[in-house]
């Protein structure tokens, strides 16, 4: 299991339940990696992109109600992975907080873009540096960045 997130330096991750950032390309680049794979989220980001993203399993944390078009997953203590990584197939956890917060400790692998900026949020991404290893320098553009970071600490 993987996380994906995109955030400013200053860790903001979304304001109002929306993302406070129009970057050309950085969600080109999310589709690419998540396309065909599992990605799995809280119902309020769910709720925030509107609909199931096409091309891949949605897996959506909830404890109450029925959304079409997605597997729900009602406690995500319990949660196994394993299912849904067969065939070489891996899960992204794509947000929002709380869902990294309790899954990162989890995760082998985080793709993390930077966007440059300024952007007033209220959600944050949680410390990550801890546990994770600078891996590798995907992509520096004058707008974003973007690494990969695997478990190592």
């Amino acid at each position: 299991m993987n996380a994906i997130v995109a955030m400013t330096r200053a860790r903001v991750i979304g304001k109002e339940n929306k993302i406070p950032w129009r970057v050309e390309g950085e969600q080109k680049w999310f589709k690419q990696v998540t396309m065909g794979h599992p990605v799995l989220m809280g119902r309020k980001t769910f709720e925030s992109i509107g609909r199931p993203l096409p091309g891949r399993p949605n897996l959506v944390v909830t404890r109450t109600g029925n959304i079409p078009g997605v597997e729900l997953i009602r406690d995500l203590t319990q949660f196994d992975p394993t299912p849904y990584e067969r065939g070489g197939s891996e899960i992204f956890v794509v947000g929002g907080a709380e869902i990294y917060r309790v899954l990162l400790p989890r995760c082998k692998g985080l793709y993390v873009t930077i966007i440059k900026g300024e952007y007033d949020g209220d959600t944050y991404f949680p410390d990550f540096e801890s546990q994770f290893e600078l891996s590798e320098t995907i992509r520096e553009t004058p707008d974003f960045d973007i690494y990969l970071y695997k478990r190592g600490k």
